[in-house]
């Protein structure tokens, strides 16, 4: 439903002022746009839903004579710029809220028309994984993924079904060794959480890398794609809302990634606005409609690696079920496999809260389950349990599965991981250690793969991270995939972290499992203060050799 708003329409003449030099500049006719009207479309209006269907999208169409572009400000603190006066943009705040939108038609010599009208939208769209993943939870950096065919692409707009850069696709590292292109390659683009809000800092090293439509409004000589100096500095805003290209869910996620005061993802097509067509912890790829071409589509893939080729596929070459734990009958942990480790023993080495009895550790209806209560017990205000396979089993290299749904919580520590058999001889970070997995309520989706060793342990150790979601409602395969060569980390057969082994390394020789649920310490951080109980609960641990 189009309504014609009605308009408080102000012109603004720049005033062209006669010096007392009798230098004559011939700056042409000045003409100042007339006329200029304003109509918007709230997507999904309808009488039972005034205010749109709560995508928050609304289209603009500026008219005017005499008028060579319109800027659209939004009030929401995003702008835009359109050739043709027609523009959508989402708003993002949910809920009903009243925008005012204003408009500039600039003329020749940039004398401009103004009009300023009020929108209200309903909004009502959120997408907290793809906001996880965007930042890690806290902060990542994203780089243009040279290494991918397609990591720059062009296509049309409105295809039916399309999804794919037909027109034209990079080679791998085509634009590096160019000095018109190989900027390209240098951007970095931050993504950083906080108090909730995406903030997005653009790093280009002193240069960007703008599309030939584009190029000569920065300095250019419009004749190509070409790097020109460019200051991309300070922190923007970011906001993600509802797609309304209509790819289907196969094609695109279907969230739209803003970015205020006309920012940018390294490749200058004078649009703020990105399509998520897919994202994992380390991959991205998006899709955007440029500033002065509706029919077009770009396409770009980034990546957390910069310049380096994607993780090769993860193939294990372990095959053999060689052993496992199911946890099929219940009652205590089977003590022919399990040791209980009871007491504080001084925080165990990270100030960890809780008191470890033999009492908090179950198998029930096929599941091992250690529960961290908030109770006191021997003089802790926590208890909960660690068991572990020392002398009963230890093993060296493998492929190690554990099936698992997580404690939640702030201030849970679940950890399911492998220590040197050697310990007792050596010590630690000498013997080794190899974290499967690891987990804090404090960030809740966070998944850690962790390995310590004389080089790299505690707060320098050598991990990595991804996002999972439901990790305390469901189930979730931890993974990992140990050799002599290498050491593998993965969550659902995805892999997020690798390590190269070699044989200086300690972790060559027989290890056991660890399997525990820690309160605080410097891992597990502040405990909520209203925490009562939560649990870990283990569907099995199998080793294939």
């Amino acid at each position: 439903m189009k309504n014609l708003i009605s308009i408080s329409l102000s012109l603004l003449l720049l005033v062209i002022c006669n010096s007392c030099v009798d230098d004559d500049y011939n700056i042409g006719e000045i003409v100042t746009p007339t006329n200029l009207t304003v109509t918007s479309e709230v997507v999904g209006q309808t009488e039972e839903m005034p205010d749109g269907d709560g995508s928050g999208m609304v289209k603009f169409t500026a008219t005017a004579n005499n008028a060579m572009t319109y800027k659209f400000i939004y009030g929401d603190g995003f702008e835009e710029t359109s050739a043709t006066g027609s523009t959508s943009h989402n708003f993002n705040k949910n809920g009903v809220n009243d925008y005012t939108v204003t408009v500039l038609a600039s003329g020749t010599a940039g004398v401009a028309a103004t009009a300023t009208t009020t929108v209200r939208v309903f909004s009502d769209f959120s997408d907290p994984e793809a906001k996880e993943l965007l930042t890690g939870g806290s902060t990542k950096t994203w780089f243009i993924a040279a290494s991918q065919p397609g990591h720059l692409g062009v296509g049309p707009a409105n295809g039916e079904g399309f999804d794919g850069p037909i027109y034209y696709a990079a080679a791998p590292f085509e634009k590096a060794g160019s000095p018109t292109s190989s900027c390209f390659y240098t951007d970095e683009m931050t993504f950083s959480l906080v108090n909730d809000e995406i903030v997005y800092n653009y790093n280009n090293n002193g240069q960007t890398f703008f599309n030939v439509a584009n190029s000569a409004d920065f300095g250019g000589d419009g004749s190509e794609d070409q790097c020109l100096e460019y200051d991309g500095s300070g922190d923007k805003n970011v906001s993600l809302s509802a797609a309304t290209s209509g790819l289907s869910g196969e094609q695109s996620r279907g969230t739209v990634l803003n970015i205020s005061g006309g920012g940018f993802l390294s490749y200058y097509i004078a649009t703020s606005s990105y399509e998520i067509l897919s994202i994992t912890q380390n991959t991205m790829y998006v899709r955007a409609i440029p500033g002065n071409d509706p029919g077009l589509a770009w396409y770009l893939k980034l990546t957390t690696s910069q310049g380096e080729p994607e993780p090769e596929e993860f193939v294990s070459e372990y095959e053999t079920l060689a052993w496992s734990e199911e946890f099929d009958v219940d009652g205590v942990p089977n003590p022919e496999i399990w040791n209980f480790e009871i007491g504080n023993n001084d925080g165990w080495g990270n100030e960890e809260k809780q008191y470890y009895t033999n009492e908090n550790a179950v198998v029930n209806d096929g599941n091992l389950i250690i529960t961290a209560k908030a109770e006191s017990t021997n003089g802790f205000d926590y208890s909960s349990s660690r068991i572990t396979t020392k002398d009963n089993f230890e093993f060296t290299y493998g492929r190690v599965e554990v099936r698992a749904k997580l404690p939640e919580g702030a201030g849970t520590w679940p950890a399911i991981w492998m220590l040197g058999a050697n310990f007792e001889e050596v010590g630690w970070p000498a013997t080794g250690e190899i974290d499967i997995i690891e987990h804090t309520g404090n960030e809740q989706n966070t998944i850690h793969g962790t390995l310590h060793y004389p080089e790299r342990f505690g707060g320098n150790a050598d991990g990595g991270t991804t996002v999972v979601s439901n990790v305390s409602s469901e189930f979730h395969l931890y993974t990992v995939d140990w050799s002599a060569e290498r050491i593998w980390f993965l969550v659902d057969n995805e892999v997020y972290h690798t390590y190269e082994n070699n044989s200086a390394s300690p972790l060559n020789k027989d290890f056991f499992f660890i399997l525990n649920v820690a309160m605080g310490g410097t891992f597990g951080g502040e405990i909520a203060p209203d925490f009562v109980e939560s649990s870990m609960e283990v569907d099995y641990v199998r080793l294939y050799q």
